[in-house]
């Protein structure tokens, strides 16, 4: 039997809860600073792991944003040991910008400038400036946008290129990781500067950001969105596609943080337009992107039409947004009955009750990858937190 709505909402309020006194009492690290690089599935701290730009943004992103919503000083402490670390270690004191990776010992060893990076950064900054009202942290958020738009924007044929080296120069490999196609111009880079520039927004009001987010908010309705109502993925300079996969998680979370940039730059025209396309993503979405649990699965490739039924974390609580979007859109219950499965299926499968947080990928009989980190990387707070707060919005 599917919880009602009202019950959901409630059960992520205290998932909220949970998922930052993990964070708290499981990852900071009180031998070399920060937070710890990696925690293995069965909860072990590996002590000596890399500690990563991605990781240390979404922390500081999490817990400050958690704080605003909640409206406490519990987090300050987490808040204020992110925001320092990420000054003392990440931070590139001669070209400017954010490095990639450090060693355990908090030492550079990765210094490319990767976009997606300093997006991040601005995204994580700007939302500690609303809870601390550092105007240090304010002041580093416009600066990384003004390294964006310096070295990574294509004045001549739009859209940002994904990454450089420490000095800014060209680099002739730009995959965000391993699994990613070398590609100058990603949706995924994209989509999270639209997210960053849309959080500045809010606390730097300027002409060139509000502009810029304009022309990313129309490079999501018009260049990345296809015919059949998902987001492309990999481009060359030119616009070339060079991808021929979807990504659903990516699909419904681009979907309400379109309609969001919209809304920050007051275009009607664009926002009455995004609408729109949320409501049509989601409905293919609906169609494609949901097993026979009612779980949301990876990736699908168009050419041959074989389906990733592999059940990520993020994509289910991604798909938790976005259909609350489509359902206050239309009122339409399908969003509504789609979201309780969703959360039910993540509630059975994806959460670990003996350890805590949330389980990297179950498979489609719901066998847990073991070898995957519960804190790594690419494994942090940010979409389990951020979908808590938006459904109790």
């Amino acid at each position: 039997m599917l919880i009602d709505y009202k019950t959901l909402k409630s059960e992520l309020n205290n998932e909220l809860y949970n998922i930052l006194n993990y964070w708290t009492e499981n990852t900071l690290d009180l031998k070399y600073g920060g937070f710890v690089g990696r925690i293995d599935h069965y909860n072990n701290i590996i002590p000596e792991a890399s500690k990563g730009i991605i990781l240390n943004t979404r922390i500081l992103w999490s817990f400050s944003a958690a704080s605003n919503h909640l409206k406490t000083n519990e987090y300050k402490n987490i808040c204020d040991r992110a925001y320092d670390y990420l000054k003392k270690h990440f931070n590139d004191p001669i070209n400017e910008g954010l490095y990639w990776e450090l060693d355990f010992k908090g030492n550079t060893t990765n210094s490319r400038k990767q976009i997606y990076a300093q997006a991040f950064g601005i995204y994580a900054l700007s939302e500690y400036y609303m809870f601390s009202k550092n105007e240090d942290a304010k002041n580093w958020a416009i600066k990384l946008f003004k390294l964006i738009e310096k070295h990574a924007k294509d004045t001549k044929k739009l859209g940002y290129l994904e990454a450089f080296n420490k000095d800014w120069s060209p680099i002739e490999d730009m995959r965000l990781s391993e699994k990613d196609m070398n590609a100058s111009k990603t949706m995924n880079t994209h989509l999270h500067i639209l997210e960053a520039y849309t959080s500045l927004a809010k606390i730097h009001d300027n002409d060139d950001l509000k502009e810029s987010l304009t022309v990313l908010t129309s490079l999501f309705l018009n260049t990345f969105l296809n015919k059949e109502n998902h987001y492309e993925l990999f481009f060359d300079d030119d616009w070339n596609l060079l991808s021929n996969s979807v990504s659903y998680g990516h699909d419904i979370e681009a979907a309400w943080l379109v309609i969001e940039a919209a809304k920050q730059i007051n275009n009607n025209e664009l926002l009455k337009k995004a609408n729109k396309v949320a409501i049509d993503v989601a409905n293919t979405f609906l169609a494609e992107g949901i097993d026979t649990e009612g779980a949301v699965i990876n990736e699908k490739n168009i050419s041959t039409n074989h389906k990733d039924t592999d059940r990520h974390w993020w994509p289910q609580v991604e798909a938790l947004v976005g259909l609350k979007y489509a359902y206050e859109l239309t009122n339409d219950n399908k969003y509504i009955n789609a979201s309780q499965k969703i959360w039910q299926f993540t509630k059975n499968n994806l959460l670990d009750s003996k350890n805590g947080e949330w389980f990297f990928r179950v498979d489609k009989l719901g066998n847990i990858y073991k070898n995957e980190d519960k804190v790594s990387m690419w494994k942090a707070p940010y979409h389990t937190s951020r979908a808590c707060i938006m459904l109790n919005n």
